[in-house]
């Protein structure tokens, strides 16, 4: 399973992986500034932009394969609420994005699914003390992860 894909076991991770985007930010913002850029990039269209809300914070991510996009697991520690939106790596014509979670061990998905231009979600689940299962699809690529980030 190449490194891209893999879950995130670690704060570290985490930082590292949300650095990385940043830093390819930072280096598409400099080349517009420069003149030598005209579209948005699609590196800002995929970064986690609070749509879940004041107080929730980016625990784990999933990027989706061929830089389609990239699915956000946020949580809100005083609500006890974890809540997941999929933003694509580039807006424009309208395409199936979906966004799923659920707490483990339970049948039962908070879903949103349509044909979007920018993202899905954002979907929440009470689950403080249980692990969650969650995902997202853009197109045909359709990645989950279950039972993370217990707690």
């Amino acid at each position: 399973m190449p490194a891209s894909f893999a879950p995130i076991h670690s704060r570290k991770e985490l930082f590292v992986r949300i650095s990385q985007k940043i830093a390819a930010l930072g280096v598409t913002a400099a080349a517009a500034t420069v003149g030598t850029m005209v579209n948005a990039s699609p590196a800002l269209a995929a970064l986690y932009g609070g749509q879940c809300g004041t107080g929730y914070g980016v625990v784990n991510l999933i990027d989706l394969p061929n830089t389609r996009g990239t699915v956000y697991l946020t949580y809100n520690a005083s609500a006890g609420k974890n809540c997941v939106v999929t933003i694509r790596e580039n807006s424009g014509t309208a395409t199936l994005v979906e966004a799923f979670l659920r707490r483990s061990g339970t049948t039962a998905w908070a879903k949103d699914s349509g044909n979007y231009t920018t993202y899905a979600g954002p979907v929440y689940v009470s689950a403080a003390g249980s692990c969650v299962d969650w995902g997202g699809t853009i197109g045909t690529a359709t990645l989950t992860r279950s039972r993370t980030n217990c707690g």
